[in-house]
């Protein structure tokens, strides 16, 4: 028993999950209002990608987050196979476009600022840049919960 408990500390429906859920969908907002306000996101493909990507993020994050809270409330946590499989499957998915528009980013940032900022001002692209940085953060989260997620699935 000892072991399952150890295997669920990410989980769903466990506290470890909801610090997780939370951490992503602060991440992924602060990643969309970098990349959103006040800026022209728009000119650039990889930055369209990134703000659809965190777009996706955000409400899969809050969902999951609500349903860790009222597992830990009602001190049952969710852990139906055919769910965590859902569960599992939507986090990887999930933490493959982060990776990617969060890379993609990335790459267009830096070509930008090889131009000496002549195709962006300091102002933009530290707000892009930001936003990257953000949205790697989110990532790393996302992999995180799918990892804990499939782990516990696996131990069963």
């Amino acid at each position: 028993m000892e072991n399952v408990d150890r295997a669920g500390a990410g989980a769903v429906g466990s506290a470890g999950s909801l610090g997780l859920r939370v951490g992503q969908a602060a991440f992924s907002s602060a990643s969309l209002l970098f990349m959103s306000v006040g800026v022209e996101f728009f000119s650039y493909t990889a930055f369209c990608f990134l703000v659809t990507i965190m777009g996706l993020v955000i409400p899969w994050s809050c969902t999951l987050a609500m349903i860790d809270v009222y597992s830990i409330l009602v001190g049952c946590p969710l852990r139906v196979p055919g769910v965590m499989v859902i569960v599992v499957v939507g986090d990887w998915v999930l933490s493959i476009l982060s990776f990617a528009a969060a890379c993609s980013s990335a790459a267009v940032i830096d070509l930008l600022l090889q131009f000496h900022g002549s195709h962006c001002s300091p102002r933009f692209c530290g707000r892009y840049q930001l936003s990257a940085m953000m949205a790697f953060l989110s990532w790393f989260l996302t992999a995180a919960s799918a990892v804990f997620n499939f782990w516990f699935i696996a131990s069963r």
